[in-house]
């Protein structure tokens, strides 16, 4: 006891949101100390040898712009590991960005999952966190980091729906006693939104958006509800027939549109959480109502369109980018808390 509260002190403990989109870390004692794009720039070389040239950052600004030897990918997709050597690099970037101090023990990890994956998908987590450099790994369902980092009161015996909607996955989850009652995550989120808006403008006007391109147009004009004045923004691409790059007007309603396939998704999927859950705690949720959360919850009017179909209040969290995070951060703070919701993995 004595030895593990030593080792407490003496190491950089961290939570990590290692998300689709961003990964957000929380130092131990400090809060965030880095937020930044899961993205990693690799160059290829000719014998199949790959080097890492960046991260985060300066990687995403490398997207759709790179010769053929460097490639910049996402390591994760729909929430998950889709490529366990570059993940293990990632991690490593944001460990020692975040413990620029030297510590005599490797770190103690806590890190958020999405509640659907398999036990090989956490186990590939814990395996690339500890080859990271983590001395213990934890894990914590995503929905559940996320109420913690609203502040919802997940530990009395009553219902707390919460959704988080992240770039590769959305969580809907109902949470009581600490724990999960009913939970579906969907492979539906912010990157989802995007590819929506590059394939409505390929077959409207065939017009060729880039990721980065979309990604941008759906946060300054992605709304779920179209209201009032119809905004209008001249975006660059390329036409798809003369192959020429080429500007296009768009308009807020066309955004919706494009918008309008994965938003119905997640609401369906609202739907049958609140359809599967005991009446003895969907009762709750008509006084405490729905909690939004992640990058998604972002979408102008997207409160509305739920509170519209649900009937039930809808609250969007205070700071969506960061709840996971700091939830996680929370649980590292209260070893009492960590326990009863955590995962322990190595």
């Amino acid at each position: 006891m004595v030895i593990n509260s030593f080792a407490r002190m003496i190491s950089n403990d961290l939570s990590i949101d290692l998300g689709t989109a961003n990964t957000l870390v929380y130092l131990k004692g400090k809060g965030i100390v880095a937020e930044e794009p899961s993205v990693v720039a690799i160059k290829e070389g000719p014998r199949g040898e790959r080097k890492i040239i960046a991260v985060g950052k300066e990687a995403k600004m490398m997207l759709g712009r790179t010769p053929e030897t460097i490639v910049a990918v996402r390591p994760l997709k729909d929430g998950v590991i889709a490529d366990f050597e570059i993940t293990e690099h990632l991690l490593k970037h944001f460990i020692k960005k975040a413990t620029t101090k030297r510590s005599l023990l490797r770190p103690r990890i806590i890190i958020s999952v999405p509640s659907g994956i398999t036990p090989v998908e956490r186990r590939a987590v814990i395996e690339s966190a500890t080859t990271a450099g983590a001395r213990e790994v934890y894990l914590i369902d995503e929905p559940i980091a996320a109420a913690i980092g609203v502040g919802l009161p997940i530990s009395e015996p009553s219902g707390n729906m919460i959704v988080d909607i992240g770039g590769g996955t959305t969580e809907v989850a109902v949470i009581s006693m600490n724990g999960i009652v009913y939970a579906e995550s969907i492979k539906v989120g912010g990157d989802k939104m995007d590819e929506a808006i590059i394939q409505y403008l390929k077959r409207k006007y065939n017009f060729l958006l880039g990721e980065s391109s979309a990604e941008k147009l759906k946060m300054e004009m992605g709304t779920a509800l179209v209201e009032g004045e119809i905004k209008t923004t001249e975006i660059k691409g390329r036409d798809l027939v003369s192959g020429i790059p080429k500007t296009q007007t768009i308009n807020s309603i066309e955004i919706n549109e494009a918008l309008s396939i994965p938003i119905d998704m997640i609401i369906e999927t609202i739907r049958r959480s609140l359809e599967n859950t005991p009446p003895e705690l969907s009762s709750d949720f008509l006084d405490k109502g729905i909690v939004l959360s992640g990058g998604g919850s972002m979408i102008k009017n997207l409160d509305r369109l739920i509170k519209k179909e649900t009937n039930l209040p809808i609250i969007v969290a205070e700071n969506p980018l960061t709840v996971v995070v700091l939830g996680c951060g929370r649980a590292l703070d209260d070893p009492d808390l960590l326990k009863q919701v955590a995962v322990l993995g190595r």
